[in-house]
């Protein structure tokens, strides 16, 4: 279990990237959904203990994170949002010095986990070959693969699918499901499909703070019955906007699909849709700006 108590960052320039952020993140699948700028990195790299936070408390399995960072590390896997290769080197032998930087010494233990690791991400294939040559959705299985190293008990995955294709991106998901069934897996986006797909836990973070925090299904169900659709002329979109509350705008055979978020129908040109998560994300972000 991961727990963190009133986690707050400034900084030096005075932007506050978290503000009292609290939860608490079971084993498995716990997904992190937020738009671009709320603090999701921030947060992951203050997990990662790569970043000491203003003030607040992250405790791992009874592991004070931010007292003891030495000690997590050892249970501890991260695949950053950026995560850079040497140019030139092979996926085994950089990940064979990765394995060394983690503390395996011994060359025979070391190659059998490395050749294991490259299987398990569906890299073997492409061994000898350079890492920086890759395409996105390999270069991001073998980040998966050093995250791996050492069998973390907590993985931390910061924008892991953002600009993969859709056949990469499902088998990069299809294995962080493998991987979560046994240790717990952060994974930070803000791709709603890869939180829905995933995740039986998740939190929204925006403008630093938490703003919502559930079960995906427990959250939807909140919504029962107040989201309706309709499709619009685009240039009576503006008039639409100031008379209901759109949270989401999609184009539709030309047209402009809205949904609005109301307990009574809103006119006869809509239709009543069972939500979905990404209804339950954009009502929440639409809340917090009306705010």
């Amino acid at each position: 279990m991961l727990s963190i108590t009133d986690l707050s960052h400034v900084y030096s320039n005075g932007v506050r990237a978290l503000d009292s952020v609290s939860l608490e993140a079971p084993a498995g699948m716990f997904g992190l959904l937020g738009p671009n700028g709320a603090g999701k990195s921030t947060l992951m790299r203050i997990i990662a203990t790569l970043q000491t936070p203003t003030s607040g408390k992250v405790v791992f399995d009874g592991i004070d994170v931010l007292a003891e960072p030495d000690r997590i590390r050892l249970s501890l896997g991260y695949l950053p949002q950026d995560f850079g290769v040497y140019p030139r080197v092979t996926a085994r032998d950089l990940l064979d010095h990765m394995a060394i930087l983690k503390g395996f010494r011994e060359a025979g233990p070391r190659r059998e986990l490395v050749d294991q690791l490259l299987n398990q991400v569906n890299l073997w294939g492409a061994r000898n070959k350079a890492v920086a040559s890759f395409s996105g959705g390999m270069r991001q299985r073998f980040g998966i693969a050093q995250a791996l190293i050492g069998r973390p008990r907590l993985m931390i995955v910061d924008e892991p699918t953002a600009g993969l294709d859709p056949e990469e991106r499902n088998r990069f998901l299809n294995l962080l499901a493998d991987i979560g069934q046994d240790v717990l897996v952060i994974l930070s986006t803000h791709i709603v499909e890869d939180v829905a797909d995933l995740c039986p836990r998740m939190a929204i973070l925006a403008g630093g703070r938490i703003i919502a925090e559930g079960a995906p299904q427990t959250l939807i169900e909140g919504l029962a019955g107040r989201i309706w659709k309709a499709v619009i002329p685009r240039p009576d979109l503006e008039t639409y906007r100031s008379r209901h509350n759109v949270i989401s705008t999609r184009l539709n055979a030309g047209a402009t699909m809205i949904h609005v978020l109301c307990d009574h129908p809103p006119g006869p040109e809509f239709v009543q849709v069972a939500g979905g998560l990404e209804d339950v994300y954009f009502s929440t972000l639409s809340a917090l700006r009306a705010a």
